[in-house]
């Protein structure tokens, strides 16, 4: 019995370790391209939002891939879903991979090709690895879920860590070799998960219904994931062509497919509780992976002007240290504080990270970004454990299906968003700049900014950008004193931006105001605890989940 006893411990231990590494190498994919995306924006010559494009491709399907293995992951085993996940990095590195040296062979639109679909592949297997590892380890420590699932999920920014190291370091070195970093990671969890038996899922050993899992998502949370997967289908059609006004009304009708069909199987509306926190979820996952994904871009012109002599990444990687620190202590703060209390004051504390980081200079930039890292730590694990606790039911499901929902909004609307905001800031501080059209004449027309171009994706989002090729054209017979200025102005337009980001922050502090006075109405906030077949409670406390996050 002791030797059987130990082995166990051995083989939990090896999936354990097996599942954390999986989730360091979506880490390592993530970062790689947060710190290329500026490197690719010039070989390509991409705006800001088109660059946002490109930033969430590499994030939106990680929720297709998320919620579409929630559902019937129970039936094909958690190791197949693993072997897709590898599938999709390993496929990453050889796109990724192979569009360097197609560039260097000046075919740019067959390497950007390359790496648009080869990061939807990346992402789709990113959230494959989140669909299993959250499941696997809840299953295989289910006495100690809330110990076990914050030290496992302080691999995503262990991963950011090393990884954002490792690009800094190598940051003279050609693209590809940063993009196949990701290899390294992958191999190892692949030969440690390979020849292991993975446990079965805690929904199908508790007698819980599959209708019944899906009903406490509902037809609610449905619209959402219709609306949004409506919206990325448009996005990938009108890549080749702009959508015809006809063409629109073939993808609004696969969304409502989508949710016709999922209410017709589940005739529930879903939780209203669960639903509030599905729309909180995408300000919040814009908040943090949406702001991760752009900061190393809109630093580098602040690096730049201050002549740090620093990579800009550093300020990813310094954020991450924060969070891989402080999850791995998670437990007694949320208890300390109770879930809600902890979010009402990591909003607080994003907002005032964000705002004291659209205009620090120096040092004072890292003390802003201190604040920004603490409020952020704890925004993921800390709201996906309120769903753990509230919809039990609901099971893997509904933590896998918000998780997606953040991701998928972050993809789909949160980088462009953010982009455009840079772009709105940038010419609000062109065409305000004291002197600027005497010394840069060509900028200007009749005393408006002339290289202004309209924009918008999917027609929600408009906005006006400007255009880098008029800007290089007036640039280029302007002294070397203005062109410095306008790169100032341009970095500082960027910088700005980060201010009108609270409003991210703003929305979920007000929403989690709501959410604490409605408990208190009732008494106070208790977890729900489900009981019966053969069901044991401490199972299904819930639980602190945290996200493959960008």
């Amino acid at each position: 019995m002791a030797n059987g006893s130990m082995a166990n411990n051995e083989r939990q231990g090896q999936l354990f370790l097996g599942c954390f590494i999986a989730l360091v190498t979506t880490a390592f994919g993530f970062i790689s391209r947060v710190f290329l995306l500026d490197q690719w924006g010039d070989e390509f010559g991409l705006d800001p939002a088109q660059l946002g494009r490109l930033a969430g491709i590499g994030i939106w399907p990680f929720a297709v891939s998320i919620i579409g293995f929630s559902l019937f992951i129970d039936r094909i085993g958690y190791k197949t879903a693993m072997y897709f996940a590898f599938l999709g990095h390993a496929t990453w590195v050889v796109m990724g991979v192979s569009a360097y040296f197609v560039s260097q062979q000046g075919n740019n639109d067959l390497a950007f090709s390359l790496l648009y679909w080869g990061s939807l592949i990346l992402a789709l297997g990113n959230g494959t690895v989140e669909a299993f590892i959250n499941p696997v380890v809840a299953t295989v420590y289910s006495t100690e879920k809330t110990k076990w699932l914050n030290i496992l999920h302080a691999g995503w920014p262990g991963g950011l860590v090393l990884a954002g190291m490792l690009v800094i370091f190598m940051q003279d070195t050609e693209w590809w070799i940063k993009i196949g970093l990701i290899a390294i990671p992958a191999v190892a969890y692949f030969l440690l998960l390979a020849p292991l038996k993975f446990p079965v899922s805690e929904r199908v050993a508790s007698g819980v219904s599959y209708r019944s899992m899906l009903a406490e998502f509902g037809t609610l949370g449905a619209i959402v994931v219709g609306f949004l997967v409506t919206l990325q289908l448009m996005d990938f059609y009108s890549i080749a062509r702009p959508l015809e006004p006809g063409e629109r009304w073939i993808f609004i009708g696969i969304g409502v497919a989508i949710v016709a069909a999922f209410a017709a199987y589940t005739r529930s509306l879903g939780r209203p509780l669960l639903f509030l926190l599905v729309l909180i979820m995408m300000p919040l996952a814009t908040t943090e992976i949406g702001t991760d994904t752009w900061i190393t871009d809109i630093m580098k012109g602040v690096f730049e002007q201050e002549n740090f002599g620093w990579n800009s990444g550093w300020v990813v990687v310094y954020t991450a240290v924060i969070m891989m620190v402080l999850r791995f202590f998670a437990g007694p703060i949320v208890h300390s504080l109770s879930p809600l209390g902890l979010l009402i004051a990591s909003s607080i504390l994003a907002i005032a990270g964000l705002y004291m980081l659209s205009s620090a200079t120096g040092l004072m930039i890292f003390a802003a970004a201190t604040l920004y890292g603490l409020g952020k730590t704890f925004f993921w694990p800390t709201m996906l454990g309120v769903v753990a606790e509230q919809t039990p039911r609901g099971g893997a499901l509904t933590l896998n299906a918000i998780a997606g929902i953040g991701m998928l909004t972050v993809g789909t609307l949160g980088t462009p968003f953010i982009g455009a905001l840079q772009a709105d800031r940038e010419i609000q501080m062109l065409s305000s700049a004291d002197g600027l059209a005497t010394e840069v004449p060509q900028l200007f027309q009749n005393g408006q900014l002339a290289a202004v171009e309209q924009k918008n994706i999917y027609e929600i989002i408009n906005y006006e950008t400007i255009s880098q090729d008029k800007l290089k054209e007036a640039l280029a017979s302007a002294s070397p004193e203005a062109r410095a200025r306008v790169a100032k102005i341009l970095a500082e337009g960027q910088q700005r931006a980060l201010a009108d980001m609270t409003i991210f922050p703003i929305i979920m502090l007000a929403s989690y105001l709501v959410l604490l006075a409605y408990f208190r109405s009732r008494g106070g906030y208790h977890a729900q605890v489900l009981t019966g077949h053969a069901a044991q409670d401490a199972k299904f406390t819930g639980g602190v989940v945290g996200p493959m996050e960008a």
